[in-house]
């Protein structure tokens, strides 16, 4: 790539961002955009001030928004969107000190190192591969003083760089594992601390039934901290005879209010109108009753009876009572009486819990083989950007490409900004995708299952965008020169890695500048709002656009951008400015999201940065496994052998992580609940918060129900459980 071309994607992308968050910084000000840029406050019913109106401030573009991003604290972080909302904000910031030194290092040392590393002119002006190791010559060591040893100091400065990303990670680990024990002692109140899920309940031939099972089992062998269980049924039947009963009552509702304005208005000419609403109204009204009596007998004891699953939620009295017997295998039989930590009741997914535990590796099948025809299929759109991206073969390949040139300055546009545009566009649907795929797999939660996708996409976005944009940009640029000279083939990969930084350089830049600015903007929910407040929500109400915020699509891109960088710190340093702009973008920009515009739907407590100290961990072994193949094709066996070492430290630095730390994320451990449980007892809240357990995991279908469709039904549930 020319540097016109990243001249040109630098300038697009810089001047795109300076654009779009001017327009929020204003849209921000209106109370009209408050649903799309206030909708996690609206919904908690907080108060949204605005300037008043016909002011000049309220129309000009500020950066309060930025400055008001770096006060918030990680504590006011934890307290509003719980911990997993800050492992994003950790992210970011890692990104932020590990390449502001890198950078220093790469522009200090290696710059200059890799743009005098052939004892005389670079290799060309037109081209950045002068500011990459590519510049400097195989054998160097071997040269005048000047030239000695330029690759041994890649070498340290690999060696720096790397124990520099190791030391971050340890000490971020130990400070999100204490955040973790902290937050479980803060909300010790939550009923999952005391309930665990049973899977594997064997049927009782002579009651013809489960429960009993569950009462029998655990009532024997935890008779001092078992409390009671919930068992799940089939409720399929149910839950449709709900959404009909609320579809039904959402009817009244509107014809009430409707012949309340009829009759305001033009009584007298409409009287006809009324009545024939009056006597929809009281047909609705009869068959909301039906539904409510076909629902009672649904739910009766006896129905229900037939309709058990093989599952149930059992609480204990006590946390400790719950944290044994969810790390403990209950019956010799390892299939029977499976037992694990039960999630939090809003993140349960009702409907997995009634997939039979034996199938559910079929399950996992299916989603391994759907992810990678995904994968697969994917491969075609990369191919074609790389082409875009590779103008010469492109004009030999499509002669009419050749009609882009005629343009002055279109071919940097086509080569540095199209090709990352078109890439980035094709990303942003994969997470989505991927979620979809995960949903299959059979996950018991929520965060389960975008922990499951958050991996799928992190590894796809590795396999296709990284390793699939390297080597399709490879074998375009050298396919013709290895047919002919089969034996240079190695040398001239090499060369092309670190040319495709460039390539990457564009992708950053437009995902960090382009990518960010529209995810604040949210141009797609603005457009949305504004047709809905012109045509048919005219005059009405409106409703906040809360959603649930997207861990399993940030964490994997912003991890990307990580591992880039990783591998391109000591290849092309010229790179690592451009990240600093990307993680301290993304921190203004997530901050703001997490306090205003997303929900939190459930609390892992910290769960996430497991994946994300993995995702980097990966990162730091693919740039040594890279810089050992870069050391062998200069010439240098032996700091390859070296980086071999370093290579192994690292491999066994993830190692002690996973015996030191993973273990303390997966579990509730023993001592902690224990802890929780005398803290309790102090303020005599134990018995209270073991006993809002039980009622927690009532399944939705069997919780009351409150309708507006009747006066008797304003005050008294229609639909209640047993």
């Amino acid at each position: 790539m020319h540097p016109q071309s990243l001249l040109a994607s630098a300038t697009i992308n810089i001047g795109m961002a300076f654009l779009v968050l001017s327009l929020f910084s204003i849209f921000k000000k209106q109370p009209s955009t408050a649903p799309v840029y206030y909708a996690r406050r609206l919904s908690q019913r907080s108060r949204v001030p605005f300037d008043p109106p016909l002011t000049f401030r309220r129309f000009t573009p500020s950066v309060s928004w930025i400055l008001r991003a770096f006060r918030v604290t990680e504590d006011e972080v934890i307290e509003s969107s719980g911990l997993d909302a800050l492992i994003i904000i950790r992210l970011f910031k890692f990104g932020i000190k590990f390449f502001v030194v890198c950078s220093l290092i790469g522009v200090v040392i290696l710059l200059p190192v890799n743009y005098n590393g052939q004892d005389g002119p670079p290799l060309s002006y037109n081209s950045l591969d002068a500011f990459t190791i590519s510049n400097i010559r195989r054998g160097s060591n071997r040269c005048s003083f000047p030239m000695i040893a330029r690759l041994w100091v890649h070498f340290s400065c690999l060696c720096f760089i790397s124990f520099y990303g190791l030391y971050l990670l340890n000490r971020e680990y130990y400070e999100i594992l204490s955040r973790r024990i902290q937050r479980l002692q803060h909300i010790r109140h939550r009923p999952d601390q005391f309930t665990v899920l049973v899977r594997g309940i064997p049927f009782c031939p002579e009651h013809k039934a489960r429960s009993c099972h569950v009462d029998h089992f655990f009532s024997k062998h935890y008779l001092d901290s078992y409390s009671s269980y919930q068992m799940l049924y089939h409720g399929s039947d149910i839950e449709g005879l709900l959404d009909q009963a609320k579809s039904t009552a959402k009817k009244i509702e509107e014809l009430k209010k409707t012949s309340t304005v009829k009759r305001h208005d033009k009584e007298l000419l409409l009287e006809n109108g009324t009545r024939e609403d009056f006597a929809k109204i009281a047909l609705h009204e009869e068959k909301l009753q039906e539904l409510s009596r076909k629902v009672h007998q649904l739910q009766s004891e006896s129905v229900l009876k037939g309709k058990e699953l093989a599952a149930a939620f059992v609480t204990f009295r006590s946390r400790q009572g719950a944290s044994l017997v969810a790390q403990s295998q209950q019956h010799p039989h390892p299939l029977l009486w499976i037992t694990e930590t039960a999630p939090e009741p809003r993140d349960v997914s009702w409907k997995n819990l009634a997939i039979p535990h034996r199938i559910l590796p079929l399950n996992k099948i299916f989603v391994i083989l759907a992810s990678t025809l995904l994968t697969l299929f994917f491969a075609v759109p990369v191919t074609a950007v790389q082409g875009i991206a590779k103008f010469e073969k492109l004009k030999e390949w499509f002669p009419p490409a050749m009609a882009v040139q005629l343009i002055p300055g279109l071919r940097s546009i086509v080569t540095g900004y199209l090709p990352s545009v078109i890439l980035n566009g094709f990303i942003y649907v994969i997470p989505f995708a991927m979620l979809g795929i995960a949903k299959l797999a059979g996950c018991i939660s929520k965060s389960k299952e975008e922990l499951k996708a958050c991996n799928m996409v992190f590894y796809f976005l590795v396999g296709n965008v990284f390793f699939l944009s390297l080597l399709s940009g490879s074998l375009l640029d050298e396919i013709g020169e290895s047919v002919t000279h089969p034996k240079n083939f190695p040398s001239h990969l090499a060369r092309a890695v670190s040319a495709q930084g460039d390539f990457f350089t564009t992708y950053i830049l437009t995902d960090g500048l382009s990518g960010f600015s529209l995810e604040i903007l949210q141009p797609g929910f603005l457009l949305w709002d504004t047709v809905k407040s012109l045509t048919y929500a005219r005059g009405k109400e409106k409703k906040p656009y809360l959603y649930s915020f997207p861990f399993f699509r940030v964490i994997p891109v912003a991890s990307l951008a990580v591992l880039i960088g990783m591998v391109y710190a000591v290849v092309a340093p010229l790179l690592l400015p451009f990240l600093i702009c990307y993680f301290c973008l993304g921190y203004v920009v997530y901050v703001n999201q997490i306090q205003d515009v997303y929900e939190t739907v459930y609390d892992t407590c910290g769960k996430y940065w497991t994946c994300v100290h993995h995702y980097i961990i990966v990162a730091i072994i693919l740039m040594q496994v890279t810089m050992i193949g870069l050391f062998g094709l200069k010439s240098k066996p032996a700091a390859s052998i070296c980086t071999v070492l370093l290579l192994l430290l690292s491999l066994l630095f993830d190692r002690y992580c996973k015996i030191r730390f993973y273990p303390t994320f997966r579990h509730y451990t023993v001592q902690n609940a224990r802890e929780n449980d005398e803290l309790d007892k102090k303020s005599n809240l134990l018995q209270e918060n073991y006993q809002n357990a039980v009622t927690a995991y009532r399944p939705p279908f069997l919780r009351p129900v409150e309708f507006v469709g009747s006066e008797s039904s304003s005050t008294q549930p229609l639909v209640s459980t047993l």
